[in-house]
């Protein structure tokens, strides 16, 4: 039995791999812009519109991260005479070396620093200075990169370095030599 669910596994891993790429490489055709080392997890959604969008390098986009490039709200407005000509049409850039978390979503005419973080599940309505990490509905400064960076040594979790070059191996680790410690409750 489990080895029926391993195969399925895989099949699904190629499936998705596969769809990830044609995605990404249709939205290039149609004219989104696409610096090095572009790392998507899971299959992206870079909106009807790809042409609108610039991404730097060495971007790491995490799973379920929506690109929207316009306002379709217009289809209701469009129907009310008053507002039958109003559209909304934006650009979405990210620069180099810069993460999106799973589950953001990229409002139209938001641009994203270099060097930057957005938190999983945040709403970026707003542009994002280089150097800074956002999060939140809609996304709010959080800290400088710098500041996050010190946060990541504070925290650092031990072990060989040299155990990221086997996933397995990091995984056995891990499970052996991860302290069960977890954070303290905040005050409200």
């Amino acid at each position: 039995m489990i080895f029926l669910y391993r195969i399925i596994l895989k099949v699904r891993d190629i499936y998705q791999n596969l769809v990830k790429t044609a995605t990404i490489e249709v939205a290039k055709k149609k004219g989104m812009k696409v610096g090095e080392n572009l790392y998507v997890q899971g299959i992206p959604n870079f909106g009807s519109e790809p042409f609108l969008i610039e991404i730097g390098d060495h971007v790491t986009i995490a799973e379920n991260v929506g690109f929207i490039n316009h306002g379709g709200d217009a289809r209701v407005t469009k129907r009310i005479e008053k507002y039958k000509k109003g559209r909304n049409f934006g650009r979405i850039k990210i620069g180099n070396n810069s993460f999106i978390g799973k589950g953001s979503i990229l409002m139209p005419g938001v641009s994203i620093g270099s060097n930057c973080i957005v938190g999983s599940l945040s709403i970026v309505s707003s542009s994002i200075p280089d150097n800074s990490v956002y999060a939140g509905i809609p996304a709010k400064f959080i800290c400088t990169i710098e500041e996050y960076g010190e946060r990541l040594l504070a925290n650092n979790t031990e072990y060989p370095l040299q155990l990221e070059a086997d996933r397995q191996q990091l995984e056995q680790h891990l499970i052996k030599n991860l302290p069960y410690t977890f954070k303290p409750v905040k005050n409200r």
